[in-house]
Order: structure tokens, then C-alpha cells, then sequence
């Protein structure tokens, strides 16, 4: 035993500092030695102090802890665990390995990280990544909390920390493109758009590595930590930059009135399947972490990314908990969206639960209650539980939305009567759950898949950049070119496109649940027909800021109709119910283009209706025309009022009378109304 340690304790986990020194506490149930590593500086071939654990003092059941006095924020440090490496048995010890801290709240970051080496026998203190000692209270917050806004006031933009300023026209100084100070820079774009939330890509720290030969790992789906916030999103050069940056970035958000949602990888890790490296889990309880298949010897893989995180297992539910807890309390994020979040509904043999404790715990832990919840309700094993993921608390990504919506804009048969489900809510997923309307979480486009541009301009996915021969990526996306597979000079094709684009805007929008939106498609940020662009670091996939002059209409239009959504004209407005008392207590007609008729057969493209909002306030009426020609749509009556209907919106007119003001809409005072081919539009009735 050194006697210039003391024995410290088994909790809390990691490294938890205190007035004279730092307590290190982990978890190895089956390790039969453990050292504690401290380095002075990252690229360190060798620690500069080893501190023997020993099994007697510095053990207590399945924890390894010591306290080391006079250590302050700011150490670097690692573990060695040894062990059996048995691995008919799923043990995988390995002495050699510099592990991370699973409790780590930071990252440094060698100049020659390797994953590589880290995946072959032998020492690799040079090149592997070492936790870093942090004081998670060092920080002023200047008053900042959650802001907790209500979904039903929601509109959420997914973006990626790095794109959104990585490219050179961004307007952001080089050394702070692509970091959490350059999003900052982008507060003002974010606010004037309208949208009250981001969801922002994985900023837990991941390995840029995980991705083809020659490649980099571009969307972060690639988790090293559960604690430590991306250090390549940083433009601070110490270890603790990225912490404090991040924080920055949140508190400079809240007080632009925008929250901020983490999109977090519960499910896997970067350690991937048998081949993969050792960083920190597979070096320390590999049996616990991760789901293997009934010999041991492999991987269960329900993320697509080679393992799947053993979630309902006790020790990672608890790191599960810690770390949500962390990323609330002392991060101050407001949410979080699940990604794969129905693999947290597996058991340790990867059978799908009825009632998952994780999810349980999770939902029910009063330091959460408030956070926001979003579930992607599928794995890529095949468990998809849109409509019946477990919870009363969960949102969900409504990947019914997207696929209905896309199908009915494109002119897809079949698609009215979902479509007409898909704006009401889904009531055909969610009203037996008796959910909030919100409880749909719409979107059209997100970071996987095409871009809204490229939903509108290729027929079929163009992923040759990946080196995985276009292989990979979604081969169902429902989209269409609108008559040439990509960019055109077509002046009616591009025409085309706009409106496509508006009236994916203008549905997303006007429908009942929360709207998501991707970055860029405001403006039709392009991937070039790429649809699964995670390992495409570079203009591909940046956000091209010169676009927001060549496509200003676009991006005047989504604007504007962000604003209708929350402004005096969004249908929803004065709920507080239930997605079944919304429908129970507001009138919708139904009507085709003849009123009172709607025509739900397999052949129609068109759907109109009228809703009479809560309590009798207020009409609005709309027509979707789907169809490839102009038609001719009889106009409901609107109480006797002499202006007729006002036209708040309408795709298929140039600007700006595509979409308007209340105050600035133009009066409709015939019975009919003609519809443009492939058009939206929306009414409302006068007040008073």
C-alpha cells in the first residue's frame, strides 16, 4: 500500500474532488489488480506516478477506490486493470490498455491518438485518450437554469455543432469554426429563424476514428464518454476548455430563449465488436457493459455499430442515470433525444421488456422530472415502437410522419387518409395512449437520410464518397427529382422544387405534434444526393452560408411560416389537453374538392378540411393538392363575414404572396378557390 494515498471510498464513482485532494472510485467486478495512472500532459509516453490499488484497503466489493492527497482539477489519468482474459467467459482484461475513466467529466486528447493501437496488443500511453480530473461546481452559472418550455410552444432545429461553422463562409474567425464559441456566433441566425430549441448532434466525446480507412467520423454517433462533452468542438487549447465552453454555449442559448437538446447515445459505445479497441469498458467489466451472444465470444449488434450496450443491467442503469443527472444539474441542458432508444428496452439477452427499468428509471427521477424525452423508437435489429414505446413522459421521432408525408407530396396513391392522421397527431398511434398532441415528434428530414433539398432533387441516394461502393444508407427514402436526378439550370424545375420544398415546410408546420426541422434545409443545403453522410467531415455536409441569399425565398418562407406556427394563427395554440380531447373538442370537416366531400380513395391526391379551433374562436381552412394539375376547390362559408376567407399561405404564388401576415393577408371572397398543381395553402377566417 503507498502511504502517501489513503484508502478513499467506493463512492461517489470517478474522480469526485475534495478540499485536500481527489477521491477515484471505478467499478471492475472481476479484476483481480488495478492502477490508477496520473500523467502530466497527453502525449505522455509513460505516467509520471502508479499508485497499486490494493485488493484489501482499496477495494470494497466490485469498487476500486483510492484518495490521493493534493491533487487538484486540471490531472490527467488512467487506469490499468488486470485480469482474466477469458473470453469464452466475455472477459477481456488487457494490462496493457490505458483505460478512461467511465465517470470521467473530461478528455485530453493525445496529438497521435490511435485507434489502432489500441485494438492490438501492447502498451499505448502515447496515443490513447486520458480522463481528466474536474470540479463540475468551478463554474458561474450567472442565474442559468432550464428553461422548461412547454412542446406544444416547440419548434426543434437539429444541428451539428461542428457543420454549422466549419465552413469558410461561415463569418466565424478560423479558430472558432466548427466549436461551441462558433454556434454562439450563430445565436442571432437561430433566434430571428423562430426555432425554440436545438437539438444538437452528439456532443458526448466520441472517436473521430470510427469510420473507413481514410475517413473520419463526422456525425459523433461514436461514444468514448457518457460525461465528457466533444473536445474537437472546442476552441480552447487547456484540458478543461471544452467543459467550459460548452457551458457558455448553453447559458448564451437560454439566454436567447432557445433550449438546448443533447441527441445521446445510450446504446453502443466505440469499443465496437471483437475487433474493436479497448478504451475503457471492455477493459473493465466487458461482461457488464455490453449484451454478448450466448458463446461470449461475440458482440450482439442491434445498434449496426457492432456491440449494443447492456442497459438494464444494474451498474450501466445507474451510469445511464449519473450521467443524465449530470448533463441536467451541472450542464443545464433542457432534454435529451434517444438515439436507438429501443435498444434500452432489451434485457440482458437482448429480448425486447415489457416494462425496461431503465426507461422507468429514467422517467421517474425527480432530478429529471421536467427534462424533456425523445425517443428514436427503433433499433436496427428490426424493434420499431413508434406509437408503443414504453413511458408516459417519452416524446417520439414519428418516422410514420416522414414516410406519409413524403409519399403524399410525392403523389404517391394510397396516402390521403395517412396524411390526414399524420396532421391530426397521428390519433391512430397515440390518442389510445391519451397523450398530449405533442406526443409526435414530426419531421420530414433529419441528419440521417437526404437533406430536404435532396429529397426534392434525386430520385436515388448517391453515397459513392463513403467507399462503401453506395452500398450504405436508406434505400427507401420516397423522394423525387422533380425530373432531373440533381442540380439543373431548369428554371421550371427549380420552380418545381421550391414548392416541393415550401409545402414540406408548410405541412411539418401546420401539424399537430412538434415539429423538428433539419439544419440547412432552410435555406436547401445540399449533400449531393448523400444520404448517410456520418463519415463526411467537409462541405458535403457543412452548412454553406452562401445560400442564404441564393435561396432567400426559401428561407423567407420558413421563417415566416415558423412564425404563423407560433403566432395567433397556429391551430393549437390554446390547448392544454390531451391529443384526444384536442379532437374531441375542436370541429374538423372533411372535404375533397367539393365541400363536405372528401374523396379518401386510393386514387385521390387531394385533401382539404376545416377546423373550427378550441372553445369556437377561430376557423381555418386548408387545401393540400397533391395532384399534377390546377383544381378547382369549393370554399366552406365563414359565418357571414363580408371579407371571406384571408389567405395566409399558398406554394404555388411567387413571393411574397406565398405566405403573409394576418394582417397583410388578401381576402378570398369567392366560393371557390383554384389550386396550383402540387400546392398548399391555408385560410383563415376573419376575427370579429
Amino acid at each position: 500500500m503507498d502511504r502517501s494515498v489513503d484508502y478513499g471510498s467506493s463512492y461517489p464513482l470517478g474522480a469526485n474532488v475534495r478540499e485536500d485532494g481527489v477521491n477515484f472510485s471505478i467499478y471492475s467486478r472481476d479484476a483481480t489488480a488495478m492502477r490508477l495512472l496520473l500523467y502530466d500532459g497527453p502525449n505522455d509516453s509513460q505516467p509520471s506516478r502508479v499508485i497499486d490499488l490494493h485488493p484489501k484497503h482499496n477495494r470494497t466489493f466490485h469498487y476500486w477506490h483510492v484518495f490521493v492527497p493534493g491533487t487538484r482539477p486540471g490531472q490527467l489519468y488512467g487506469f490499468r486493470a488486470d485480469g482474466p482474459r477469458e473470453i469464452r467467459k466475455g472477459l477481456r482484461f488487457d494490462p496493457s490498455k490505458v483505460l478512461i475513466d467511465p465517470y470521467g467529466l473530461a478528455i485530453a486528447m493525445p496529438k497521435k491518438y490511435s485507434r489502432a493501437k489500441a485494438s492490438r496488443p501492447g502498451p499505448n500511453d502515447a496515443t490513447a485518450m486520458k480522463s481528466v480530473v474536474v470540479d463540475p461546481e468551478d463554474y458561474d452559472w450567472e442565474g442559468d437554469a432550464p428553461l422548461h418550455r412547454p412542446f406544444v410552444q416547440s419548434v426543434i432545429y437539429e444541428a451539428h455543432v461542428g457543420g454549422l461553422t466549419r465552413h469558410p463562409n461561415s463569418g466565424v474567425a478560423p479558430e472558432r469554426r466548427g466549436t461551441y464559441a462558433g454556434l454562439i456566433e450563430k445565436i442571432p441566425y437561430l433566434r430571428d429563424l423562430g426555432v425554440t430549441a436545438v437539438e444538437l448532434m452528439p456532443v458526448f466525446h466520441y472517436d473521430v476514428q470510427d469510420a473507413p480507412r481514410g475517413r473520419e467520423n463526422y456525425w459523433g454517433y461514436a461514444p468514448v464518454s457518457f460525461f465528457a462533452p466533444h473536445v474537437a468542438y472546442s476552441s480552447r487549447p487547456d484540458a478543461l476548455g471544452p467543459l467550459d465552453e460548452f457551458r457558455d454555449m448553453v447559458k448564451a442559448l437560454h439566454r436567447a430563449g432557445i433550449e438546448v437538446i443533447l441527441d445521446v447515445v445510450y446504446n453502443h459505445t466505440t469499443e465496437g465488436d471483437e475487433s474493436g479497441p479497448t478504451l475503457c469498458y471492455k477493459g473493465l467489466a466487458n461482461d457488464i457493459y455490453y449484451i454478448l451472444e450466448p458463446n461470449k465470444r461475440r458482440y450482439a449488434n442491434y445498434s449496426g455499430c457492432g456491440n449494443a450496450l447492456n442497459a438494464n443491467q444494474a451498474v450501466v442503469r445507474r451510469l445511464i442515470i449519473d450521467s443524465l443527472r449530470y448533463w441536467v444539474q451541472h450542464m443545464h441542458v433542457d432534454g435529451f433525444r434517444f438515439d436507438l432508444a429501443s435498444i434500452l428496452a432489451r434485457d440482458e439477452a437482448g429480448h425486447p421488456l415489457v416494462n425496461p427499468p431503465v426507461l422507468w428509471d429514467i422517467e421517474t427521477d425527480p432530478a429529471l422530472a421536467g427534462a424533456k424525452f425523445i425517443a428514436e423508437a427503433w433499433d436496427a435489429a428490426g424493434l420499431y415502437q413508434v406509437g408503443n414505446f414504453v413511458g408516459d413522459w417519452w416524446q417520439e421521432w414519428n418516422g410514420h410522419f416522414r414516410d406519409d408525408l413524403r409519399g403524399f407530396v410525392r403523389g404517391d396513391c394510397g396516402t390521403v387518409k395517412h396524411a390526414a392522421e399524420r396532421l391530426f397527431g397521428s390519433p391512430d398511434l397515440y390518442v389510445l395512449e391519451n397523450r398530449d398532441a405533442e406526443q409526435s415528434i414530426n419531421f420530414i428530414t433529419c441528419h440521417d437520410g437526404f437533406t430536404l433539398n435532396d429529397l426534392v432533387s434525386y430520385n436515388e441516394k448517391h453515397n459513392e464518397a463513403n467507399g462503401e461502393g453506395n452500398r450504405d444508407g436508406h434505400n427507401d427514402n420516397r423522394s423525387w427529382n422533380c425530373g432531373v436526378e440533381g442540380p439543373t439550370d431548369d428554371p421550371e424545375i427549380e420552380r418545381l422544387r421550391n414548392r416541393q420544398v415550401k409545402n414540406f415546410l408548410a405541412l411539418n408546420l401546420m401539424a399537430l405534434g412538434t415539429p423538428l426541422l433539419l439544419m440547412g434545409d432552410e435555406v436547401r443545403r445540399t449533400q449531393g444526393g448523400n444520404n448517410n453522410a456520418y463519415c463526411q467531415d467537409n462541405e458535403i455536409s457543412w452548412f454553406d452560408w452562401s445560400l442564404l441569399e441564393r435561396y432567400a425565398e426559401i428561407h423567407r418562407f420558413a421563417k415566416a411560416m415558423i412564425h404563423l406556427r407560433q403566432g395567433q394563427t397556429r391551430v393549437a395554440t390554446e390547448m392544454s389537453m390531451t391529443l384526444a380531447e384536442f379532437i374531441e373538442r375542436s370541429a374538423v370537416t372533411w372535404h375533397g374538392v367539393k365541400v363536405g366531400q372528401p374523396d379518401w380513395g386510393d386514387c385521390s391526391h387531394t385533401l382539404s378540411f376545416t377546423v373550427t379551433g378550441v372553445g369556437g374562436k377561430r376557423f381555418y381552412h386548408f387545401i393540400l393538392n397533391a395532384y399534377w394539375e390546377p383544381l378547382e376547390f369549393e370554399l366552406p362559408a365563414t359565418n357571414g363575414s363580408s371579407r371571406g376567407w384571408l389567405r395566409l399561405v399558398d406554394t404555388y404564388l411567387e413571393p411574397p404572396e406565398d405566405i403573409t401576415t394576418y394582417e397583410a393577408a388578401r381576402s378570398i371572397l369567392g366560393k371557390t378557390y383554384t389550386m396550383g398543381p402540387r400546392s398548399v395553402a391555408m385560410f383563415v377566417a376573419p376575427l370579429g
